[in-house]
Order: C-alpha cells, then structure tokens, then sequence
C-alpha cells in the first residue's frame, strides 16, 4: 500500500486489552495500523517480501516504514478493533499453543527413534530457522529448549507470533521433519498430536489449518 518514511507518520502506543504490554500503533493520513514485523536495516528484501506477500498475495493494507536503523511492516486496523480484540487474542493462542506442541512431539520422535545426537542438531536447526525468520522472541537455541520444555496449556509468555510466523514455522517444521525421517508420515494425523489440547481449541486450529496454505503438509 504505502513506503513511508519516519517523518511521514506519527507513532504512540496503547495499552494491549489482555496482555500486559504497550501496542504500537502508526497514524498516516487519518488511518491506523499496528506493527506486524520488525526487520534490521539490513533486511530491506526480507521486509519488502513481506509487504508485498501481504499486499500483493492477501489483499491487506500494509505500510512499509523506513528508518534509518530498521524497517517495519505495519497493517491497518481500527483502534476500537484492538481494544476489543479478546477472541482474536484466544484465537492466535490457541495456533501458537498448537505449533509449540507440534514441535514438541516431532522433538521427541527425533530422540526416540533417531537418538540424542539427532535431537540435538534438530534443536539446532530449529533455532537457526527462527533466527533467519526473526521470530519474536524465539532467535536463540536458549529460547528453543525452553519451548521444547514448558507446557504451553499452562504458561502465560507465549512467543508474540502473528498468522503469518505461524504459517512460515508450521512450513519450516514440517520440512525439518521430512528430511529427519525420510517421509511426511510423522505429520498425520496431526489431531492425535494434540489431543492434550480443550477441544473448542482443537476444533479452532484444525479449522484454520484446512482453510490455510498448510492443509495439505499437515492433515
């Protein structure tokens, strides 16, 4: 939609309804957006992709904005939208919850049947994915073990990913397994994978999963 550069918007922040942070929020011309995705000065042709995958392929109104130190990727949005956003917010949960124990299970298949050795370098794999993606929060093998440790049903501080994180790591996972095992049968049925998950969750990422990029890797 726009390139923008600093100079050209103005950016304050309010307060997250359920979470306990500041959102930021960027005002252009009359109109609102909410930061997506943050990149280092360095990453131009990684955040122009994503504003054009969002533009271009999905049909959302996208600001690219142009600092001297980064770049930033901001979609529109009504503020009333943010301050009522709690099922969105129950919503995205419920993937992240989903994707963590995914890697988790596909995490101890690749040490039951391939041995520690195997376990480890996939701990590595994965953790070099996030940091080429830049996943909030998750850019260091640290932030990986700790995921592949906790019970995401029970924590509070889930990684800050948007649709599009999970989509990219659900794609990433899914081929890290494929070369692992030799053959995609560690991705179906996915339900039985998540079986620990309340049910109106399940049925919500499941859903979403048909209706995604991602139906036809796991099903």
């Amino acid at each position: 939609m726009f390139i923008l550069k600093r100079q050209d918007v103005e950016i304050s922040t309010i307060q997250h309804p359920k979470r306990d942070q500041q959102v930021p929020i960027l005002y252009y011309q009359g109109q609102t957006f909410r930061l997506i995705s943050v990149f280092r000065a360095n990453q131009e042709e990684e955040a122009k992709a994503l504003w054009r995958e969002l533009t271009d392929n999905r049909g959302k109104a996208c600001v690219l904005l142009e600092e001297p130190d980064r770049y930033s990727v901001w979609g529109k949005v009504r503020v009333e939208q943010i301050n009522a956003d709690t099922e969105d917010y129950k919503s995205m949960t419920a993937l992240i919850v989903a994707s963590i124990l995914l890697l988790q299970y596909i995490y101890i298949d690749v040490e039951e049947l391939l041995g520690a050795r195997q376990a480890a370098l996939f701990e590595k794999d994965i953790a070099e994915v996030c940091r080429q993606k830049q996943y909030p929060q998750v850019t260091s093998l640290e932030r990986v073990k700790y995921l592949l440790t906790i019970n995401p049903l029970q924590v509070t501080q889930l990684p800050n990913w948007q649709e599009h994180h999970i989509i990219t790591f659900l794609q990433e996972l899914h081929r890290l397994g494929k070369v692992y095992f030799g053959n995609t049968n560690f991705a179906h049925p996915v339900v039985d994978r998540l079986q620990d998950m309340p049910e109106a969750d399940l049925s919500f990422f499941i859903s979403w999963l048909n209706q995604s990029p991602l139906n036809k890797l796991w099903h």
